[in-house]
């Protein structure tokens, strides 16, 4: 080989290296790079975490308010129910003026409240209690309403 060959092989060669130090360089860069951007992540998802968790916090404390609340309304709906009950035999509108009878309504302010002869409708206390139904009341209007039907066609045909 010739001088100016040998020269331009080195000079390759020479060439060769530095780009592979650039792309070991480009890659070392890459990686840093990939690191902090893992480490951003890790932060990001730390503040994620601690923010979730203030507000699962936030979140319990409301549950504990309103669950305390809820069991003061309960209390005071018992008080309440004690004192209509107490006071109902004592008063002579009480079932008048008493403001229903509802699922947590005391079982002794039911049977108060079921005892009185007031119903519906008048002469109610003469009908046997099956017939007192709403869908038993339904049905004798359905059947009443169709006779009254029945009779006018007649009528006016």
């Amino acid at each position: 080989m010739s001088e100016d060959d040998t020269q331009r092989t080195a000079e390759s060669e020479a060439r060769g290296a530095e780009l592979r130090e650039n792309i070991a360089l480009t890659d070392a860069r890459r990686a840093e790079e990939e690191v902090a951007r893992a480490q951003d992540e890790k932060e990001a998802a730390e503040e994620q975490e601690e923010k979730l968790s203030r507000k699962e916090k936030r979140l319990r404390e409301k549950a504990e308010r309103v669950s305390a609340e809820a069991d003061r309304a309960r209390a005071e709906a018992d008080e309440t129910a004690a004192a209509a009950t107490a006071s109902a035999g004592s008063v002579s509108g009480a079932r008048v003026a008493s403001p229903g009878v509802g699922t947590g309504t005391d079982p002794n302010a039911q049977a108060a409240a079921s005892s009185g002869s007031a119903s519906g409708f008048p002469g109610s206390e003469r009908v046997p209690d099956a017939a007192q139904r709403p869908e038993v009341l339904v049905g004798g209007v359905f059947v009443g309403s169709f006779l009254v039907a029945r009779i006018l066609k007649r009528i006016f045909d």
